[in-house]
């Protein structure tokens, strides 16, 4: 951290606060007797109240419901990880549910087929996971499965799990569950498809597509635009401490003894990126293109895209009205040398020249380059938000989100015991260190920037400060709604509310 330039580096405040939050939440550990225990938990009463000093109803609420099959699915639309979910228009060939298979959780009087059809099918597909390497210890390499989980939306709005595979090729030892199968082996399956959800929203959903695409869009414009550029001055404050807490996250979380290293490994985890930036394209980058593309464009109480669009159309006016000021026809982009060379180096230092991504090589049109900016600005804030906001309210309460399992998954049904369901579980040690990194990246610091302030005040134009405080009391009318509707949930859905959304990936 110390070579970084001293204008991306966290100011005394944010640098004091960020260091006492973690010692003080490993300090309790200690004092309690966890910090770097191997011994595996009593029973699950035993996991609540690590934390005395740290809690949220949020949180309370999920270690009481987290075994619902109701707010298990909820939580693929509204939890920490919104971005795997997605329509099912036909089942998968290799997994081979049946209409005798699922039909008693079926509304009456209608099929699999017909389900389908209606758009009422879900997916949550873990392939990328396939034959990836993880961490060996003691011999034995810790599991993560390939899962498919199929979800299905009934007449009340409620989405709930109906089978689970717990690999990409079925067979005899990798069988598909149900709920009517016994409590604890479906219990402990959700647990494997919650593992592997959590590794992808980790590696991929969290690190690679807010953190370091931030730091992708961060270095490039350094790179390529002098600081009197209007995107330099428009995207900066969008950079604001990417830099330092990458830096700091390629130790906590990449390095040698860092978290997901517990889980993967570096050679994994790098692979785990590799393909997955392989596939990545430009749309769904772009929230109302992933949303289409998914086809969740119907599903009821997704909140997380009702509150992302309304930012993402807030944040792309807001684009408009400002780089008009400064390109008022297609002729100033096609002849600003410096932001062509500025999308290129992205194109390919970021995405690797990758063609079939659909990433932009070059600028021709004003709306070329708003759709861009608008999808950094969303990125490096919304988006980072949603996937990073609700760490502590669902990852404290370890079985909901396990980052790591220690014993292989059931390829029986019938077998599971509570004590497997313990042994399966992370280590005492390891569970902490989990709810640690949870409860620092929940925490709110002081000088923290929220969506829309520009302290610096870069543009000295009358007309850019009133487009600035337009776009202020547009989100301020997204933040009444948002309340609004929250006021009539069990579970408010918060992580979008434009007061609660930093201006950069500063945590």
């Amino acid at each position: 951290m110390s070579e970084l330039p001293s204008e991306v580096r966290f100011s005394l405040s944010k640098g004091f606060e960020f260091t006492f939050s973690k010692e003080f939440t490993k300090a309790e550990l200690k004092l309690k007797g966890l910090f770097g225990s191997e011994e595996s938990w009593e029973s699950l009463e035993s996991m609540k109240n690590t934390l005395t000093f740290k809690t949220s109803p949020t949180a309370e609420y999920v270690a009481e419901h987290w075994k619902d099959d109701a707010f298990y699915g909820y939580q693929f639309l509204n939890g920490v990880h919104p971005s795997i979910i997605r329509n099912c228009p036909l089942m998968p060939s290799n997994f081979p549910v049946t209409e005798e298979m699922v039909q008693p959780f079926l509304e009456p009087g209608t099929s699999l087929q017909q389900e389908i059809q209606k758009g009422n099918l879900f997916l949550c597909d873990y392939k990328s996971l396939e034959g990836l390497q993880t961490l060996v210890v003691e011999g034995n390499s810790m599991p993560l499965t390939a899962a498919l989980c199929l979800l299905y939306l009934d007449t009340t709005g409620t989405l709930k799990p109906i089978a689970i595979q717990l690999g990409q090729e079925p067979s005899e030892k990798c069988p598909i569950f149900v709920p009517s199968d016994p409590e604890l082996d479906w219990l402990l399956v959700k647990m494997f498809v919650k593992n592997a959800d959590s590794v992808i929203h980790q590696i991929i959903s969290h690190l690679m597509n807010t953190h370091l695409l931030a730091e992708v869009f961060a270095v490039a414009t350094m790179r390529h635009f002098p600081d009197v550029h209007p995107l330099y001055k428009l995207l900066t404050p969008h950079f604001r401490y990417t830099l330092q807490i990458n830096t700091a996250a390629r130790v906590v979380l990449l390095g040698p003894t860092g978290l997901v290293s517990k889980v993967s490994g570096n050679e994994g985890t790098n692979e785990l990126m590799r393909r997955h930036l392989a596939e990545t394209t430009y749309s769904s980058l772009c929230l109302p293109d992933n949303i289409a593309d998914r086809g969740l464009q119907n599903i009821p109480n997704f909140y997380y895209r009702d509150d992302g669009l309304k930012l993402w159309t807030a944040i792309n006016r807001f684009v408009w009205a400002m780089l008009g000021l400064y390109y008022p026809t297609d002729d100033e982009v096609s002849g600003d040398a410096e932001l062509q060379r500025w999308i290129q180096d992205i194109s390919t230092r970021g995405f690797l020249g990758n063609r079939r991504s659909g990433m932009p090589e070059s600028f021709i049109t004003v709306e070329e380059v708003v759709k861009f900016v608008t999808m950094v600005i969303f990125t490096t804030s919304a988006q980072h938000a949603a996937v990073n906001s609700g760490q502590f309210d669902y990852n404290s309460w370890v079985p909901n989100n396990p980052l790591q399992l220690r014993r292989a998954p059931p390829t029986t049904k019938g077998q599971v015991t509570m004590e497997t369901i313990l042994e399966t579980l992370p280590n005492i040690g390891h569970s902490v260190d989990f709810i640690a990194l949870s409860s620092v990246l929940h925490k709110k610091y002081t000088d923290s920037v929220v969506l829309g302030s520009y302290p610096e005040e870069r543009f000295g134009e009358p007309a850019a400060k009133q487009i600035i405080e337009n776009f202020q009391k547009e989100l301020s009318s997204i933040e009444e709604r948002i309340i609004e509707r929250n006021a009539t949930l069990h579970v408010p859905y918060c992580y979008l509310k434009p007061s609660e959304i930093e201006n950069s990936v500063s945590i």
